[in-house]
C-alpha cells in the first residue's frame, strides 16, 4: 500500500551548481534535479534562494537583461517542471519599479504564486537593502502575459492533498516573529525555505537549531535549501546547507561545501502534525489571521505507489542512539526518585515499602527507592523491602530478590501468602482450577500486606505497574493496580530493561550489577500459576502478546493518533522479517480489544510521576470513558 494513503508527502530540499547571472543555466541545472526528484517520487520540492540568477549577483540585479533572462528562465521552469509543486528563488520587478525577492511556486505548467522576502538582512556582511524592497506590504495580483495570472504577497498557502504550504524566505526565520508562525496558524503544516546563508564557525548548528525548533513551535515541516558554494565566495562562503525536519525532529541534512549540489528527501507525516494540532490548545487557541488565500493544486497520481523512505523504529519508546539513551536513563529516573522524594516528604513518612517479586518491574522501582533515599541523604534502612512468596513464586524469583537487598545492604522481609490465599479460598468455597479467582486472591493478598505494613512502619507504597501493564490492563484492579505512589506509571515495558540494564553498568556494585543481569534474563511473569519443575510456567507475552508489538502500538495511537490501518502498515516496516502479517494482525487486535475494555482500571489509577510524552493517567493525558466500544475499531482490524 502507498505510504500516501497513511499521510505521508515526500519533500525535498536542494540546492543546485548556480552560474552567477545566468538563469538559462541555472533554470536547466534546476530541471535535471527536478527530474531526478520525480522519478524518486517527490512531490514537493524547494530549491535556494535567488538560484535562478544566483544570489551573490549583487548590483547585476539592476540589470534588465538579468532581469529579462530570469522571467525566460521562470517560463521555462513551468513549461517543464515535472513536480506536482516546485519552489525556486528569483528576482521580480513591481510595475511601480520596486525589485522584490520572491520564492516563486511552481506547478501544473504555470506559476502558481510569488512569496515575496519579508525581512532583509542590512548588517554585517549583508545589504540585502541594497537591491530589494521588504515584501510584507505586497499584496498584487500579476497578469504577465509570459507566466500567466498569479498572487504576489506573503499570505498565500498552497494545498496539495492533505498537505498545506506556506513559504518564506531566509532572513524571514531568523527574524523576532518569522512568517512562518502566521503561514502555521492559518494552516500550513509545511513550510518551505529558499536560503543564502553564508557559512561561519558554528552557523550550522544555530542554523540547524532554528529550523527545528521552528518546526517544533509551529507543529509543522519545514524545509529549508540554502544556496551552496558555487555563488560567489569573494567575501563569504556557501555551504548548500540543505534541511528537513518534523515537529522539532531533523528528518533529513545534507552534506555541506559540495560544489556539485546536493539535495536531501524525507517523508514527512501529515497526519501525525494534523493530530498533534487536534491536541495542543496551545497552537488552537493562538489568534489567527484571515487574510491568507490558498490555491489548491491538483497533482497527478504517482505512477507507482509511494514506498516509504523513513526508518521506522521497532522500539520507538527508546532512543536508538547509545548516547542520547544515557542521557535519557538518567533524566527518566531523576524524574522518578524526585517526584518520589517529593511525596514521601509530603506525607510525612519515615518509610519506602515495595513489594520486591525478583522481577524486573520491581526491581527498577527498587532502584529507584535507592535513588529517591540517597536524594534526601536518608540510609537505605528506611527502605522496606518485602518478598511475599505464594503459590506461584519461583526459587529464582525469591533469591533475585534477596541478592538486590543484600547487595546494597538493605534489610528485606518475608510473609508468605500460601497460608492466607489458602483460607481466603476456602471461606469463597473455591474449587479446582488455577482461574482468575486464584491468581487475583494472591495479587490482593499481596497490597493488603503492604498497605498494612506501610501503616506499621509510617511508610507509603511504592507501584511497581509499567505503562504497557496499565494499557493492556494486565493488573489486578485493586491490588498490584494500587499504590500510594506509582513511580513506574509512565515507563513503557520496553525501556524497563534498557533503564536496568544502564543502571547496572553506570550505578550499581559489582554484586548488585551481577544480580540485575540475572533479573533481566528472568522471563516477564507474574508467577501467578504454580511453576512446572522449578521453572516459571506463566508467562506474560504467551497470553498477551510481545511488549514490543504493544508499546509499537500504544506509540502510534496515543502519540500521533494513528488508526489501525497506518499502524500495521508501519509495524509491517518496523518489524519485518521478525513477524508475519497474521501475527501482527492477531496481536494488533488484542491491543485494541484489552485497551478499550480494561480502560476502567486506568480511571482509577494512583498518583505516578510522568517522564515521557505518552502517558495514561486519568489527570493528565489520557481521559477516556469506562463503557467506550472498540467494535468498530475491531471491525477494521478485521479488514487489513
Amino acid at each position: 500500500m502507498s505510504a500516501e494513503k497513511h499521510g505521508f508527502v515526500r519533500v525535498a530540499s536542494l540546492s543546485t551548481e548556480v552560474q552567477i547571472a545566468d538563469p538559462t543555466a541555472n533554470a536547466a541545472a534546476i530541471l535535471k534535479v527536478a527530474g531526478d526528484l520525480q522519478k524518486r517520487g517527490v512531490s514537493v520540492a524547494v530549491g535556494p534562494e535567488l538560484c535562478l540568477s544566483g544570489y551573490s549577483a549583487e548590483d547585476l540585479f539592476f540589470s534588465d537583461t538579468l532581469l529579462a533572462d530570469t522571467r525566460q528562465g521562470l517560463a521555462t521552469i513551468a513549461t517543464q517542471n515535472p513536480l506536482p509543486l516546485l519552489v525556486v528563488g528569483a528576482p521580480w520587478q513591481l510595475r511601480d519599479g520596486r525589485l522584490l525577492n520572491c520564492a516563486v511556486a511552481i506547478g501544473g505548467g504555470r506559476v502558481l504564486g510569488m512569496v515575496p522576502k519579508s525581512v532583509h538582512p542590512n548588517y554585517g556582511e549583508f545589504y540585502d537593502l541594497r537591491w530589494f524592497t521588504p515584501g510584507a506590504q505586497i499584496n498584487e495580483t500579476v497578469i504577465d502575459p509570459t507566466l500567466g495570472q498569479f498572487q504576489l504577497r506573503c499570505d498565500q498557502l498552497l494545498n496539495i492533498g492533505d498537505c498545506c504550504i506556506g513559504i518564506e524566505v531566509c532572513e524571514d526565520l531568523w527574524a523576532p516573529a518569522p512568517p512562518s508562525t502566521s503561514a502555521a496558524l492559518a494552516g500550513a503544516n509545511l513550510i518551505l525555505n529558499p536560503s543564502a546563508s553564508n557559512e561561519l564557525i558554528a552557523k550550522a548548528d544555530y542554523r540547524r537549531d532554528l529550523v527545528r525548533m521552528a518546526s517544533a513551535r509551529n507543529l509543522c515541516a519545514y524545509a529549508y535549501a540554502g544556496a551552496g558554494p558555487t555563488e560567489s565566495t569573494k567575501d563569504v562562503v556557501f555551504g548548500g546547507h540543505c534541511l528537513i525536519a518534523e515537529n522539532g525532529h531533523i528528518l533529513a541534512e545534507s552534506d555541506r561545501f559540495a560544489l556539485e549540489g546536493a539535495s536531501v528527501i524525507a517523508d514527512i507525516d501529515i497526519h501525525a502534525l494534523k493530530h498533534d494540532r487536534r491536541q495542543n490548545r496551545s497552537f488552537s487557541n493562538a489568534p489567527r489571521s484571515n487574510r491568507y488565500r490558498t490555491t489548491t493544486i491538483h497533482a497527478s497520481p504517482l505512477s507507482s505507489p509511494l514506498q516509504l523512505d523513513r526508518h521506522i523504529q521497532k522500539h520507538p519508546f527508546v532512543p536508538s542512539d547509545e548516547h542520547e539513551f544515557a542521557a535519557r536513563a538518567q533524566e527518566i529516573l531523576s524524574i522518578q526518585a524526585t517526584g518520589l522524594a517529593r511525596r514521601m516528604q509530603a506525607a510525612g513518612s519515615e518509610r519506602l515499602v515495595i513489594g520486591l517479586s525478583g522481577g524486573l518491574d520491581s526491581t527498577l522501582a527498587y532502584l529507584v527507592c535507592l535513588d529517591t533515599l540517597a536524594k534526601l541523604a536518608r540510609p537505605n534502612t528506611q527502605l522496606s523491602a518485602i518478598t511475599m512468596p505464594g503459590p506461584g513464586t519461583t526459587q529464582k524469583t525469591l533469591t533475585n530478590a534477596r541478592r538486590l537487598t543484600a547487595a546494597v545492604g538493605a534489610d528485606i522481609t518475608q510473609i508468605a501468602i500460601d497460608a492466607a490465599v489458602t483460607q481466603h479460598l476456602k471461606d469463597l468455597k473455591h474449587e479446582g482450577e488455577y482461574d482468575i479467582v486464584f491468581e487475583n486472591a494472591q495479587a490482593r493478598e499481596r497490597t493488603q500486606i503492604l498497605f498494612n505494613y506501610a501503616n506499621k512502619v509510617n511508610g507509603i507504597v511504592v507501584g511497581t505497574g509499567d505503562l504497557s501493564e496499565l494499557a493492556l490492563g494486565w493488573c489486578t484492579y485493586n491490588a498490584d493496580h494500587m499504590a500510594s505512589y506509582n513511580v513506574n506509571a509512565s515507563v513503557p515495558k520496553t525501556m524497563m530493561a534498557y533503564l536496568v540494564r544502564w543502571y547496572a553498568g553506570h550505578r550499581a556494585n559489582s554484586d548488585l550489577a551481577k544480580v540485575l543481569g540475572d533479573v533481566l534474563a528472568t522471563p516477564i511473569s507474574p508467577e501467578l500459576i504454580p511453576p512446572t519443575d522449578g521453572e516459571i510456567s506463566q508467562k506474560t507475552e504467551d497470553i498477551v502478546g510481545p511488549y514490543e508489538l504493544h508499546d509499537f502500538f500504544l506509540f502510534h495511537y496515543l502519540r500521533h493518533g494513528a488508526g489501525p490501518e497506518k499502524i500495521f502498515y508501519l509495524a509491517q516496516l518496523a518489524f519485518a522479517g521478525d513477524y508475519q502479517r497474521e501475527a501482527l494482525k492477531h496481536w494488533l487486535k488484542q491491543f485494541f480489544h484489552r485497551f478499550f475494555t480494561q480502560q476502567f482500571k486506568r480511571t482509577t489509577l494512583p498518583p505516578g510521576p510522568k517522564v515521557g510524552s505518552v502517558s495514561l493517567s486519568p489527570r493528565g493525558d489520557w481521559r477516556m470513558p469506562d463503557e467506550a466500544s472498540a467494535e468498530q475499531i475491531l471491525a477494521r482490524v478485521d479488514k487489513l
